[in-house]
């Protein structure tokens, strides 16, 4: 189910909804996984077809990270491409932080949601979030490494 951004631009063109849009306001529904299995694989493909578009326009050298709001889809999910062509995406359904390490890691990051501003942060090394299950009633976690895109999961 998708919200509305009427009248919200979105970032040159990224498809990406901007800073105002009510989706971005809203607390993103989780997925009752498994039974919404499907909803959350539809999801992540349009998650994935975002970043490859917005990739395309906009090259992301150290990584690109995308939430479902962020794209008018008020779900929980996020998928995260770190630095590097051959390192897989990390898909992140029902993401949270579980853990932050007491390690600065201080770098420039941006929002594609707030398409034309960057911020220093600060965040600890190594969140750790929920990953996809492996199977019914399991939980995985995955720790992002130092450098990679985690604003994706702070908009969730």
């Amino acid at each position: 189910m998708a919200s509305s951004n009427v009248g919200i631009p979105s970032g040159r063109g990224s498809g990406v909804v901007q800073y105002g849009a009510p989706v971005l306001a809203e607390v993103a529904r989780p997925f009752d996984l498994p039974a919404e299995r499907e909803a959350a694989e539809h999801t992540t493909t349009m998650l994935f077809a975002s970043m490859e578009r917005i990739g395309q326009v906009h090259p992301f050298a150290k990584g690109m990270g995308l939430a479902a709001p962020q794209i008018s889809i008020g779900r929980a999910a996020a998928a995260v491409q770190p630095p590097g062509r051959d390192t897989p995406a990390i898909v992140l359904p029902n993401p949270r932080i579980t853990d932050r390490s007491e390690e600065d890691d201080e770098h420039y990051e941006g929002c594609l949601s707030f398409f034309d501003v960057r911020a220093a942060r600060t965040p600890g090394r190594g969140r750790s979030a929920p990953a996809a299950p492996s199977g019914p009633g399991t939980r995985s976690s995955v720790s992002l490494p130092t450098g990679t895109p985690r604003s994706a999961i702070v908009v969730m």
